[in-house]
């Protein structure tokens, strides 16, 4: 029996005294109204209305229902509408990977923006490295990640992409400091650090294979999970490294320099499994690439070294008056 259809009749019938009214407010015939309510005093075990007079009454029983079915109806209610709110996307939890090198700000505002956008969401925001992602999204440990292109996963699903521009991050008193602008084959005979291949193979090896396309072959490959720990073996002499404009700006004692026709681009999108996705997989793939081309900075402004003197002695002074 639809108990909350027979107790949704029985409320109108109950308000209105009146089955000709009742049916007409609903939108049925008279007549399986008259039905609902019988079957539902069958159910119960009871007179809900008293039939003895011409006109229609409540009986005790019906009287002392009526606030019960009310109740009961507002529960039914908002059931229906958290659960529509869950399949829809707006409540609920939604397990997100990030990569770890995610900065602070960028982090903050795609929370700010989901809880202004999608405010009953619960978002379970976890740091996590695209193979990681790709690997807890098959298992279905994870609902939707930020991943770094690209990757060869055809049972995922993918949002807009934001794409920021790489250059290359060397240690300030580096002779290629004095560039405004290098290529890949400038960079010859230096190490490389980049992210372990396990974190991101595919993007591993598309880096690899622009650097040899572009006359580069990285004497060693060093390895850095962690972007400080990426400035540091730069700082050291231990390599150089690709990464956007922001990464000199958080260490003064790197530049970055841009490559010579742009040749790598860092490419983040969303990936969610294609059957059964969670339903706010899709705006929160938007609200990330959103949230993500805006975080990308204003270029930096490279000067020109100073042609009159050697740049050994122009690093110097400016050291000097920096106090570094």
């Amino acid at each position: 029996m639809d108990l909350f259809r027979h107790l949704r009749y029985f409320t109108v019938v109950a308000e209105e005294l009146h089955f000709g009214r009742a049916a007409e407010r609903l939108g049925i015939a008279q007549p399986p109204l008259s039905q609902s309510i019988q079957r539902l005093e069958r159910e119960l075990g009871v007179e809900l209305i008293d039939r003895s007079r011409r006109q229609v009454d409540l009986a005790p029983a019906g009287r002392l229902l009526l606030d019960e079915a009310r109740t009961l109806l507002v529960g039914e209610q908002r059931m229906r509408t958290l659960m529509r709110m869950v399949r829809d996307g707006t409540l609920g939890t939604l397990r997100a990977g990030v990569p770890p090198e995610t900065p602070a700000v960028t982090l903050q505002a795609l929370l700010r923006r989901l809880a202004d956008q999608i405010p009953g969401l619960d978002v379970d925001l976890q740091e996590l490295t695209t193979g990681e992602q790709l690997r807890m999204l098959a298992d279905a440990r994870l609902d939707i990640g930020l991943i770094h292109h690209p990757v060869d996963a055809p049972d995922l699903r993918f949002g807009p992409t934001a794409r920021v521009r790489l250059g290359v991050v060397l240690p300030r008193a580096s002779p290629l400091a004095a560039a405004t602008e290098l290529t890949l084959a400038d960079l010859a005979g230096h190490d490389l650090v980049l992210p372990p291949r396990a974190t991101a193979p595919g993007w591993h090896d598309h880096v690899l294979d622009v650097c040899r396309r572009h006359g580069y072959t990285p004497a060693r490959i060093r390895h850095a999970r962690n972007p400080e720990f990426l400035l540091g073996l730069v700082l050291a002499g231990h390599g150089v490294a690709f990464e956007p404009e922001s990464a000199a700006r958080r260490e003064p004692r790197v530049v970055w320099r841009p490559l010579t026709g742009h040749p790598l681009h860092k490419t983040t999108a969303a990936a969610w499994v294609a059957q059964s996705p969670h339903p706010a997989a899709e705006r929160f793939a938007e609200i990330a690439a959103e949230t993500l081309d805006e975080a990308a900075p204003p270029p930096i402004t490279v000067p020109a070294p100073d042609a009159a003197r050697p740049w050994s002695i122009v690093y110097a002074a400016r050291t000097a008056g920096s106090g570094e």
